[in-house]
Formats: structure tokens, sequence, C-alpha cells
């Protein structure tokens, strides 16, 4: 998939301005799920609807025939009983489910029963607040990173879960304040719908929840659906084109909404775009990597001025800075990025100074050394580029100084998640080893030649950020 058609790149670029505004939020369906290893709408009423003589291939009602299925039983046992043993035992989270979990979103919407996207939260130390029914809506967890809204209800409790056509009737008396949230949502942020298929029974009753009175004053919304393929229909060619016909037919109704459609052709698609939209985000994040005991060719005053002014000039980019407080550099990275934010601080956010501090000591079960690979792993996961200062550490009992290992992995993993690497060579240490070896990796040849072509200018400090930051401008622009 090319995501740099103007129609994709337009929206990833407005998408991802947004969730910098803190504007934007997700609306996941059943798809999101699926490859996890979930049943869609279909499966989980496949044999439900086979008990009462239907054949689920044939029926697009699906909410309707699980209203028959209790009607015929005169109970919704059954169906309860399927939720809770369709969507529990299932652990395996998809990269789509990590990507969300890494991105900024303050509030995430479902119609899914699972757990997936609350588990996968808390892979990343990241508590969810979980509002499954109306009386969770009147109860706040501390500490919450995102709060979570089970429109649908969940699978811990499978009588509340709304699935009927009876609770689709019933939905605004009995899920009022959902209702009144989500169309707050939806006028004050951009929605992004994931997971849903134009015959997803749960999208009709999604986007006629999206409001008429205010919709010409609303955010602009998107949705990323797979387009029909004949495949999907066993190569019968008119029935191909008679649900390609609906596809393009449903498309211009969700204008209507301010919903804008992005077709992909296959459901791999929607991970390259989400991919794609987290390393835009992090773009405007910049890990600042290094360490000192020695300063080389810098006094330890020049150094720090010099760390000090590049912290700054990131802040005032507005650019997100991170740091591992190492030693003889995370001071200064802290003061030069505080210098910018206290200076101007309507301008400039606490929030763009990330600090992430090493843990000293063995924590639980793990080893330091593990403690630091996982520091190291999540601090460089939320940036997209890294910068590499000096890098050297006191080799102990008198032995002077080495190269700093840990710099050295932290060039490793940020290679591995796809950053792009500056190693500022004339501070020189592990940073100047770094730049000798970026020839040796698949970088772009451009920005090796711009790295070589940094100069060091003692009088005027200034000048070799500005040289920096001029490289930083032409990745992210």
């Amino acid at each position: 998939m090319d995501i740099n058609t103007t129609e994709i790149n337009g929206f990833i670029n407005d998408y991802v301005d947004k969730l910098r505004q803190g504007n934007a939020t997700i609306f996941a369906g059943a798809g999101l799920s699926k490859d996890a290893g979930f049943v869609d709408w279909k499966g989980l009423l496949h044999d439900l609807a086979k008990e009462i003589g239907l054949r689920i291939e044939d029926e697009n009602d699906l909410i309707s025939v699980a209203q028959f299925h209790k009607n015929y039983k005169q109970n919704r046992n059954k169906i309860d009983e399927k939720i809770v043993n369709e969507f529990t035992d299932k652990d395996i989270e998809t990269e789509n489910h990590h990507i969300i979990a890494r991105l900024p979103f303050n509030t995430i919407w479902t119609t899914n029963y699972d757990d997936l996207i609350e588990d996968t939260h808390y892979k990343y130390q990241k508590k969810v607040d979980v509002k499954s029914d109306v009386d969770s809506l009147f109860i706040n967890r501390d500490n919450r990173s995102c709060i979570l809204y089970k429109m649908h209800g969940d699978k811990d409790h499978p009588n509340k879960a709304v699935l009927l056509k009876e609770d689709y009737e019933r939905y605004y008396y009995t899920h009022e304040p959902f209702v009144a949230l989500l169309n707050s949502a939806l006028i004050t942020k951009s929605f992004l719908f994931v997971g849903f298929s134009f015959t997803d029974p749960n999208i009709n009753y999604v986007f006629g929840r999206l409001t008429h009175r205010y919709s010409d004053k609303s955010k602009d919304h998107y949705c990323i659906m797979k387009r029909c393929s004949i495949k999907d229909y066993d190569n019968d060619q008119k029935k191909f084109e008679y649900e390609t016909i609906k596809q393009q037919l449903f498309i211009e109704e969700l204008k209507r909404y301010r919903v804008k459609t992005i077709l992909i052709e296959n459901y791999p698609d929607l991970t390259q775009i989400l991919k794609e939209i987290e390393k835009r985000y992090n773009s405007h994040s910049v890990f600042i990597s290094g360490s000192a005991v020695e300063y080389g060719d810098f006094t330890a005053l020049e150094a720090q001025q010099f760390i000090h002014l590049l912290s700054k000039k990131l802040v005032e980019k507005k650019l997100n800075v991170i740091n591992g407080f190492g030693l003889g550099v995370g001071s200064a990275v802290i003061n030069g990025a505080l210098d910018a934010i206290y200076s101007n601080p309507l301008k400039y956010s606490e929030e763009q100074l990330i600090l992430k501090p090493f843990p000293q000591f063995k924590t639980g079960e793990k080893e330091l050394g593990e403690l630091w690979e996982d520091y190291r792993q999540k601090m460089i996961s939320r940036a997209g580029i890294i910068l590499f200062v000096f890098g050297n550490k006191d080799e102990g009992k008198g032995m002077g100084t080495e190269n700093a290992g840990g710099v050295k992995r932290e060039f490793l993993i940020a290679l591995e998640k796809g950053l792009i690497p500056i190693p500022i060579h004339y501070t020189g240490y592990m940073s100047k080893v770094l730049f000798e070896e970026l020839e040796g990796h698949s970088l772009d040849k451009q920005l090796i030649e711009d790295i070589s072509k940094l100069q060091l200018d003692k009088d005027d400090l200034g000048k070799s950020v500005n040289q920096i930051l001029k490289i930083i401008d032409k990745i992210i622009q």
C-alpha cells in the first residue's frame, strides 16, 4: 500500500496534528479483535442461528438474529454464555492494539466486549479507566491515562451486553449518558473508526449517533474501511458488483456526518497506516542519549552550555525532549528544556520534557540489567529521532574512562524501532564511534552526509546547534 498518496498522506498529517493537540480519539469495531482470534459478529451468532433454523451466511440483520434466538428460547442465557466463552482466554494482542496503546489517546471508544485494549495498555504501564455500564461512569480511577468507553458492555457482564434488537431499541433510555458523552466527543474530537466494515451491524448504530444539530461545527472524522473484493464473495461477480455499489453509497452517506473514508485493499494495510501515524507523531519527540565523566575537546562548562542550548532550542521548536538522566548529560538537558518552558509557559509545556531516570537498584524479580533494558525500550519507543552526545563512563578501580556500552545499546534499539539517529561526532567517545558506523546501516545517504558536515564552533555554540536543528527540520517536514 502506498501511504504517500495525496489522500492518505493528507489524512495522516491531519490526524497526527490533532493527536498532538489532544483532539483525536479512536473508535474500535469488531475487526480490530478478529486478528487476535476472537470471532466477528457472524462467528458469534453462527451456532445460535443454526439452532433456530437460520443460515448466518445468508443474514445481514444480525441484531435480529440474536433477538430471534432469545424469543425462541424465552431467555438470553445461551447468548450470554456464548459471549463469555468466545471472548475469554485470548490474550495475544495484535500489533494494532500495541500501536493504539502507545499513542497518547486519553479516550478510546469501542463496541467490542473483549479486554484486549485495556490489557495492552497495562503492558505499557498505562492505567485504563473502563466504562462498560452507566454506573461505571460515575466512578473515576486515580492516575488513569485513558478512559475506555465500552458502549456495548463487557464480557465479564454478559447479561448487560448490548446485542439484541431490544437492547438497541432501548439504548437511548438505558444508556443515555453514553449517548450524551459520545455526541459531545463527536463535536469536540476527531474520531478514527477502525475495525468496521459497512456490513457491521454496529456501524449504522455508531454513525447514527453522530449529531445532526451541530454537524456543520463538529470536527472532521475518518473511517478506515476495507474495499470490497471479489474474494470476499467466493468470486461471485454479481454479488461483488452489488456489494461494491452498496459500499460506495454508504461512503457517500458517511459524508453527511463529516466522515471521510479511507479505503484499504487488505487488513494489514490498517497496521501500515497506524504505524505511520505513530512514526509521524513520534517524529516530534527527540531522545537525547549520552553520558560523560569527561568531555574531551570541551571543558565541562562548554559541554554543559552546549547541551543546555540544544535542549532549549528543541523545546522552542515545539518538540518533545526525552532523556534517561545520563551522568554528566541529563542535568544540562533538563535545565535547557526548563529554561525554554519557564521563560514562556503559555507557549511551551512541561509535557515537552519527558524524563525517565534509570533505576539504581534491583526491583522485584528483575536484575538491574533487565530493568535498564526495559527502560531503554520504552523510552526509545516514544521518540522518532535520537541524538547522541559524548558517551563515556568511569571504568572504575582507577582504570580511567571507556566508551559507554549503554549508549551503543540505545543506538541499536533505535535502529530496530526505526528512529533516525544523529550522532554528534565532534563530542567524541561513543558518539564518534556511532557516526563511523552509520554507513554500515541502511540509512539515507543524504542524512549521513548532513551529519558529517556538522562542525563545532566554540565561539558560537548557537551556530553549531542550528546545524543540528536544520537536520531535524529535514526529517520532520
